[in-house]
């Protein structure tokens, strides 16, 4: 039986330590968006990532937690591109605890959340690189609503598809 996975909120400061032991053990995927190893100042911005024109105050940084360690990330913010819309910015799990249901389980309370602050609908850019997180976003009923093509100050270059799903009601 696998210990209990629990939701709580990362604090900048507090978990900065936590959030880069992560990073190092998905390692993969942070390399893939910013082709670089994790770093301190990775560990920054996703404590100060924001969409344009939100409230920082107001999005969710949420550490998963097994056995008192952090298995994955998420990060969500409100209010961008429309009003009523929730964008998830980050679902992040470590290497050894990808495929057994955790990530499904991450959108599932980011969902709730979004829900209990009004929004309508929920979104996510995922990389056109990363096929694995394609297929998973897909699976949780996202659909591809546009296609970024990749912008003059991405090193990488990459292209991102934006999904869309409506927030199921209660």
């Amino acid at each position: 039986m696998s210990a209990a996975l629990i939701f709580r909120p990362l604090v900048w400061g507090r978990d900065d330590a936590a959030v880069l032991g992560l990073m190092q053990r998905a390692r993969d995927y942070v390399q893939l968006e910013g082709g670089r190893a994790p770093d301190a100042a990775k560990v920054a911005a996703f404590f100060t990532d924001c969409v344009p024109g939100g409230d920082l105050a107001q999005a969710v940084k949420l550490g998963l937690e097994e056995a008192g360690q952090l298995c994955g990330v998420a990060e969500m913010s409100f209010g961008y591109p429309e009003a009523g819309d929730a964008y998830i910015g980050l679902v992040m799990l470590d290497a050894a605890a990808r495929g057994r249901g955790l990530g499904k389980r991450a959108v599932a309370h980011l969902e709730a959340i979004a829900r209990q602050r009004g929004a309508t609908r929920m979104l996510v850019a995922v990389l056109k690189a990363n096929p694995k997180g394609l297929a998973f976003w897909q699976r949780e009923g996202f659909a591809s609503e546009k296609v970024f093509p990749p912008q003059a100050d991405d090193p990488l270059q990459h292209s991102r598809f934006r999904m869309t799903r409506a927030v199921s009601p209660a």
